[in-house]
């Protein structure tokens, strides 16, 4: 199964979006929770080529994107491929 790690926020929707759509594919999730360690958004920024805002999904240690990007990958048929799931 593939690693799936997500950098979020209690108070983003985009972050409650992007969890709910993972979680419906039944995957587990690594969620880092940047309110509880603050220290981590370096570690976020630097891994996803400067990207500030949460959601930030990361699947294998590779970045995926935002909420936008993930639910465009699914609407394309391609987010379960990415997630090793069909």
């Amino acid at each position: 199964m593939k690693k799936i790690k997500i950098y979020t926020t209690p108070y983003c929707p985009f972050c409650t979006r992007a969890k709910k759509l993972l979680n419906s594919k039944n995957v587990l999730l690594e969620e880092i929770d940047l309110s509880e360690k603050p220290e981590k958004f370096e570690e976020m920024v630097s891994t996803s080529n400067g990207a500030k805002t949460v959601p930030q999904i990361f699947i294998n240690e590779t970045h995926i994107g935002d909420c936008d990007f993930i639910h465009e990958l699914d609407n394309k048929g391609e987010l379960d491929k990415i997630l090793g799931i069909k």
